[in-house]
């Protein structure tokens, strides 16, 4: 409820790692963010600092993201944010972590042909009237549709 979601734009700066989990499948991959800014003295946009974040996407959205997204590919990402920090060689660092819940190609820079994934869970069972259930038994009537007398 209190998430701090975000949006970034930017490129797969990593391969994506697939990999099963006891809570369901999960892909990981770098993703770098480059601010762009127009300099109006050259008459030319200028690169800013690169900013590096880890994605984590579970379940089907990990499925989908590994098997349909590559280094250097532009991506839109959405999801929760998450800061961290860690103590490794001696010093204190910060990793800037992102559980996405939604990826995308960033089709303001080229094209992509959307292919909906197959769901594998199968589907659920219509209810059955009962008087065909008594039938294939081989009952006259339905048991809960007796009634004590």
């Amino acid at each position: 409820m209190n998430d701090t979601t975000v949006t970034l734009v930017g490129n797969v700066a990593t391969a994506v790692e697939y990999r099963d989990t006891a809570a369901g499948g999960v892909a990981r991959f770098r993703f770098a963010v480059t601010a762009r800014r127009w300099d109006r003295e050259r008459g030319l946009w200028s690169d800013g600092n690169t900013s590096f974040y880890t994605v984590s996407a579970w379940r089907s959205l990990g499925a989908n993201l590994a098997a349909s997204v590559s280094v250097g590919e532009p991506l839109v990402v959405h999801g929760r944010l998450k800061v961290r920090e860690e103590e490794r060689d001696g010093q204190r660092k910060t990793f800037v972590d992102v559980d996405a819940t939604a990826v995308g190609h960033d089709l303001s820079r080229g094209t992509a042909a959307f292919r909906r994934a197959v769901r594998t869970e199968p589907a659920p069972q219509p209810e059955q009237d009962p008087w065909t259930v008594a039938a294939e038994e081989g009952t006259a009537v339905p048991p809960q549709l007796v009634t004590a007398s």
